[in-house]
């Protein structure tokens, strides 16, 4: 549910309502998919297994030796099953809170918030849609394309990476139906100048209704100037440090630009998801 744009001076809604639920889930894999991102599948009956496309858990991580995190880490939903009860997260592992996340075994349990957040919409007037995303912003978008191919809409996904071994998800994408083209920082194909021929070439052959993002500030500022050029409706999961994942922490405030004027909103509870047209550079 969005907050009133006023919302610095509305009281959130009460956190643990229906809407979301603090679970303590059972770790069925934590596993390594490439040299530097693991993906943990969580046994989390109920609400926990609910999340729409775009929605994240605030997830607490263990205490392991001199890692000692305090605060939640906020996580996107990779995947979430209310059938088998089953949410995954894929995550890279670089700090404290994810070094001690990942020495999670099979069997033990760890405490999940969520569903938390604004997910991902798809308007009635989108029939093809172009998902960009780079890193873990992959992981992010992954089921954004499950439930466009859910609706019967298109999906070209452009896949950013350093290498081809820090590629993510392909096999996710093309699951759905997607096509998926590659683009690497290794032989060049991620130059802006490209990325931007590509989106002008699939714009032309009517296969971009729709511009969805995360993971790239260059590369979201691509898809903002070209979405307001052509007039493609847009969309961008931000990344942003977060506390308490509830909107009443004012940690995760960012300026986003709406009909001409700065406006202050949390990505914690306005967003994550946002227009496109009114992110700003981070």
């Amino acid at each position: 549910m969005r907050q009133p744009e006023n919302s610095a001076v509305t009281p959130p809604v009460d956190p643990f309502s229906a809407l979301a639920a603090d679970t303590s889930a059972r770790v069925l894999r934590n596993e390594w998919v490439n040299a530097e991102y693991k993906l943990i599948v969580l046994d989390a009956p109920g609400l926990a297994a609910s999340a729409e496309a775009g929605q994240f858990f605030n997830i607490e991580c263990p205490v392991v030796g001199e890692d000692k995190p305090f605060f939640r880490r906020p996580m996107s939903t990779y995947a979430a099953d209310a059938e088998t009860g089953q949410v995954e997260f894929l995550y890279k592992v670089a700090g404290a809170g994810t070094r001690g996340l990942a020495t999670l075994l099979d069997g033990q349990t760890v405490r999940i918030l969520g569903p938390l957040g604004v997910g991902f919409t798809l308007p009635e007037h989108v029939r093809s849609i172009v998902i960009m995303g780079r890193g873990v912003g992959l992981a992010t978008l992954a089921p954004l394309a499950e439930m466009a191919h859910r609706r019967g809409v298109a999906v070209t996904a452009v896949m950013s990476a350093r290498g081809p071994e820090q590629v993510l998800s392909v096999d996710r994408f093309e699951a759905t139906g997607a096509a998926v083209e590659i683009v690497l920082d290794s032989d060049g194909t991620s130059d802006l100048a490209n990325v931007e021929a590509i989106l002008r070439r699939l714009h032309a052959q009517g296969r971009a209704d729709g511009f969805y993002t995360c993971g790239s500030n260059r590369l979201m500022l691509l898809m903002k100037r070209l979405a307001g050029e052509l007039g493609i409706y847009g969309e961008v999961a931000m990344e942003q440090q977060m506390a308490c994942g509830l909107g009443m922490c004012f940690c995760c405030v960012r300026n986003f630009d709406v009909d001409g004027e700065t406006v202050s909103k949390r990505v914690c509870w306005d967003g994550p998801v946002f227009p496109l047209a009114e992110a700003t550079s981070w």
